[in-house]
């Protein structure tokens, strides 16, 4: 089982920059692979950035350049630099978990509110 707090969001400007922080309990962090995924209202959740445990790193096309992932094994934590930030990067982010065989185990932080807005 793994618990994933997720922290640092906010408000900001449009342009503006925000960096996000999930902390994971467990030994086995560094074999997880670590995601963000956002979901604004009314729309379906979608996958923001992704690294293995290889350090290997995948964002969706409408934040690259923009956002960064990177993680930390030896504090357990995640984090998503978030910079030139858009109105429509307003959503709830939530810190995903991925593991075991096939990573079946998929686990889910409670998220935390980014609202870009002037």
């Amino acid at each position: 089982q793994v618990q994933l707090v997720e922290s640092g969001g906010g408000l900001v400007e449009p342009g503006g920059s925000l960096r996000l922080s999930c902390a994971a309990s467990g030994s086995t962090f560094s074999m997880y692979v670590m995601g963000w995924y956002r979901q604004a209202p009314g729309k379906q959740r979608e996958s923001v950035a992704v690294m293995t445990s290889d350090g290997i790193a995948n964002y969706v096309d409408s934040v690259k350049g923009r956002f960064t992932i990177s993680r930390d094994n030896g504090k357990n934590t995640v984090y998503l630099q978030m910079n030139s930030l858009k109105p429509e990067d307003t959503a709830v982010y939530y810190c995903n978990a991925k593991g075991g065989a096939y990573l079946i185990n998929s686990y889910w932080g409670q998220g935390t509110q980014v609202t870009v807005s002037s």
